[in-house]
């Protein structure tokens, strides 16, 4: 059975290979234009940058450097029960550089289409084990975003040698760049 995680908590993750399911449903745009939310992974060192720039993994770059990232494609509707995107992790050969990860769902061309995470519900992120699928830990969002058009859904953090999540559900006005910014 797996842990259920409100906002700001943390738990180990005692999996060293595991899949990160996003998923969401997106309510009918006013704006007639289809939602496509994307999620985005930084891989980052004890300075909160990414290691490299191919440490950034998202559509346009599926897989990190040392093989342990890999993004499974990118699904441009949601449509449909479970996981709409997800990512494989393989802690067993991460970046000995590597001490956080941290993953980002943004809704792409959000100011143009004019949508926001307001307009997204049953948002969740979850963790499974790769060896059985049996799902580790979930987070479900219940915030309401109404301005926000990208969240930062949770990071696994390394502390002690030890790999934990936490559930971190902060939304952000702004997209992808505005993440690149922060991060690089």
């Amino acid at each position: 059975m797996a842990i259920s995680l409100q906002k700001g908590q943390r738990e180990a993750i005692d999996a060293p290979k595991f899949t990160i399911g996003l998923g969401w449903d997106t309510n009918t745009s006013s704006t007639g234009a289809a939602f496509d939310l994307d999620a985005s992974i930084f891989i980052m060192g004890d300075n909160k940058k990414l290691v490299a720039d191919e440490f950034f993994v998202f559509y346009n770059n599926l897989k990190s450097p040392d093989g342990a990232v890999e993004h499974t494609g990118d699904n441009l509707t949601g449509a449909g029960d479970g996981d709409d995107e997800q990512i494989k992790i393989d802690l067993s050969k991460i970046d000995s550089r590597v001490s956080e990860i941290c993953v980002v769902v943004t809704i792409h061309e959000a100011e143009n289409r004019r949508q926001n995470f307001g307009q997204v519900r049953n948002s969740f992120i979850r963790i499974a084990d790769a060896g059985t699928g049996a799902d580790i830990l979930k987070y479900e969002l219940e915030e309401d975003f109404s301005i926000e058009t990208a969240v930062e859904f949770g990071r696994i953090y390394k502390r002690d040698n030890k790999w934990k999540f936490e559930a971190v559900g902060a939304g952000m006005k702004g997209g992808l760049q505005d993440y690149l910014n922060k991060y690089n």
